[in-house]
């Protein structure tokens, strides 16, 4: 009897072996926009699936290491990083990866192609999406309040594609107190010898190799509370990449992102160039969110793609119970329904950074600017918890092999979990998205948005899907209008299911929208997804105060007496 040996999955090129990108993009853009675009996206599908995959691989393998000492005993603070991310970091220069936005070659559709890319080569470079995220936002809120020579340079070197000139940002924003609440930061900013130095300490400072970084610091004699903030852009090194007035008190040991270099920091009199007014500080950072949130959505879609197409391949190569996975049913139910998620968060992702690059070209209508800000964060909630919920569905699916790190899977869930952390967390962004709520007109002009494509359908194979949708737009508007008569409690608890019942209503509409303006072939192989994005939606109704007690004497009750 020979041994055997599990065949392992394998990658095909990212780009033509997606199942939906290359029609969506087609059915999306302009028709010569997307010839002009198609064969580098294919080139660039070869190099996500072969040498970009293989640098992240090594990234991975070899992760950030601390030396803090030179072997004189003088403190040097050296982060010794992988050949292979400094690599990945001259290849997201070079395609483009932070740059395509702002040179504007394809005018409102190059957030698309950027995004398009992004999803691409989230899954192959080792988490550089992290950085590239925050590059991104500190290159729109420099070029929006950018007013210093310093600011307009390191903008220029931020949207570089020289991999010479190429400068990433890292946010130091989070210090001890916590994370998302910044109204407590201690950092403060002393101007000594006419230029501002900052002191403090931040505790989680990503991308910590970073050439630039933004900080929040609070100015000698400014109010306590987030208003007494005020931004500043800090350079921490020298011309010989020694550090200037910056302490790296450690590397944090992190569940997953490990070749992400990632740090607890000592500002000792850093120099910092403001940026925007004094005591803005938080509002000026609020620029870049509609952009790093967007981005935390398109590498959670990344993630969890390539961990179902694993998943698909393995499940042709896997015999268990006399046949292949793909021929049990429930395997293949269990992951349809991960595949019919992870299109709901493709499509909420990719509208909204159509709309982000419709007002960067200053061609947005205000209605659109406010579907964006409501939509932005449940686009980012919804997809950053279904990668997690996906991605453990994936590991539980290959079994024992599955929880092996060598394998290769693990990583995914280990990786996925930071989603719903960065950019604000799920009852954060929740609460974030009922302010936008009651503000009655944003979400307005978004059920007119989605009552309007519901109207525009006219093919007759998709009318019982517009019939039902405009049923559960019915029921949800009644709800939320019943919501905003409730006390602020009722309202808070309400938040977080109403951030699912928006991203699956508007999914379900833009999936109708995309069937409507396809082939009859293409709309009929879109039904079965159609029927299973609408069965989502459910009947979303407010809580009232009667289960916010029942939830109090949950979380209070001993059962011991």
């Amino acid at each position: 009897m020979s041994d055997f040996f599990q065949a392992a999955p394998t990658l095909v090129n990212a780009f033509t072996g997606n199942r939906w990108l290359k029609a969506y993009l087609r059915s999306a853009m302009p028709a010569e926009i997307f010839r002009a675009v198609e064969a580098g996206l294919t080139e660039f599908g070869d190099l996500c699936a072969g040498p970009y995959r293989d640098l992240a691989r090594q990234a991975e393998a070899q992760k950030p290491a601390l030396v803090s000492s030179d072997p004189w005993g003088r403190r040097i603070d050296e982060i010794v990083l992988s050949p292979a991310w400094r690599s990945l970091q001259d290849e997201s220069a070079r395609e483009g990866l932070v740059a395509i936005p702002y040179a504007h070659e394809y005018g409102e559709w190059s957030r698309v192609l950027q995004f398009a890319k992004l999803y691409l080569f989230h899954p192959s470079s080792a988490f550089f999406t992290c950085p590239l995220a925050m590059t991104d936002g500190a290159a729109k809120l420099l070029q929006t309040f950018g007013d210093e020579p310093i600011h307009r340079q390191a903008f220029a070197h931020l949207t570089s594609r020289d991999p010479h000139d190429f400068w990433t940002s890292g946010q130091w924003m989070t210090e001890r107190s916590g994370g998302s609440d910044v109204s407590a930061t201690a950092t403060q900013a002393r101007l000594e010898g006419g230029a501002w130095r900052l002191y403090g300490t931040k505790y989680f400072a990503s991308a910590t190799t970073a050439e630039i970084a933004l900080a929040l610091a609070r100015k000698e004699g400014a109010p306590q509370g987030s208003r007494g903030l005020t931004l500043f852009l800090v350079q921490p090194r020298d011309a010989a990449g020694a550090w200037k007035g910056v302490c790296v008190r450690r590397l944090k040991d992190k569940l997953g992102t490990q070749a992400l270099p990632t740090a607890e920091l000592d500002l000792e009199g850093c120099n910092g160039v403001q940026v925007g007014a004094d005591g803005a500080g938080v509002k000026t950072v609020a620029t870049m969110l509609n952009v790093t949130r967007l981005h935390n959505a398109i590498c959670s879609l990344g993630e969890t793609t390539r961990a179902l197409e694993e998943m698909r391949d393995y499940s042709n190569k896997r015999i268990a119970f006399g046949a292949a996975l793909e021929n049990h049913v429930l395997h293949v139910q269990t992951f349809a329904r991960e595949e019919v998620t992870l299109l709901a968060g493709f499509l909420l992702t990719m509208e909204l950074v159509h709309l982000l690059g419709r007002e960067e070209c200053g061609l947005g209508s205000a209605d659109e600017s406010a579907i964006l800000r409501l939509m932005t964060p449940v686009c980012k909630v919804f997809t950053a918890r279904a990668a997690v919920a996906s991605t453990s569905e994936v590991v539980e699916g290959f079994g024992g092999a599955g929880y092996v790190e060598d394998v290769g899977i693990a990583r995914h869930l280990r990786d996925a979990q930071v989603f719903p952390i960065w950019e604000g967390a799920t009852n954060v962004l929740s609460l974030d998205m009922l302010r936008v709520v009651q503000n009655v007109s944003a979400f307005a002009a978004w059920a007119s948005d989605v009552e309007a494509r519901i109207g525009r359908v006219s093919a007759p194979d998709l009318s019982t899907h517009a019939t039902q949708l405009q049923s559960s737009l019915a029921s949800l508007t009644e709800g939320v209008a019943s919501m905003l008569m409730a006390s602020d409690d009722e309202q808070a608890a309400s938040s977080r299911d109403l951030v699912f019942a928006l991203a699956w209503t508007y999914a379900s509409a833009l999936a109708v929208s995309w069937a409507d303006r396809e082939t009859p072939g293409i709309r009929a192989s879109l039904q079965p997804w159609l029927g299973s994005l609408i069965v989502n939606i459910g009947a979303w109704r407010p809580r009232d105060s009667a289960s916010i007690e029942q939830s109090r004497a949950i979380w209070q009750t001993n059962l011991e007496g």
